[in-house]
């Protein structure tokens, strides 16, 4: 029997549910201002995806930088939720900060 796909689709249902909150608490406490890091995270989990020899690993490594990316507009989306009061304000809405409109 082969688990590898089990196991690569339990992953990615765990590393999406995983990223949800992170997203919710870097806008809250940071604004969108890390969305930089979002970028460079996913394009190095990209990369290492193509570099590892083993199939899970490159798989996780694959799906994990696609959520880096993904979660960048979900940052920005995320903004957009707390400007409609769906999500309460943090500290990362100071005035001042570099979250600009839109």
């Amino acid at each position: 029997m082969n688990w590898n796909g089990l196991l690569i689709g339990l992953s990615t249902f765990l590393i999406i549910g995983v990223f949800h909150p992170i997203v919710i608490k870097t806008e809250y406490y940071f604004g969108v201002r890390p969305w930089w890091l979002f970028l460079l995270l996913g394009i190095g989990c990209l990369v290492g995806a193509v570099f590892v020899s083993g199939v899970i690993p490159s798989a996780l490594l694959g799906v994990t930088g696609f959520c880096f990316l993904w979660s960048i507009l979900e940052l920005f989306d995320q903004r957009k939720r707390v400007k409609k009061g769906w999500f309460p304000k943090g500290p990362g809405h100071e005035k001042g900060c570099s979250s600009k409109k839109g």
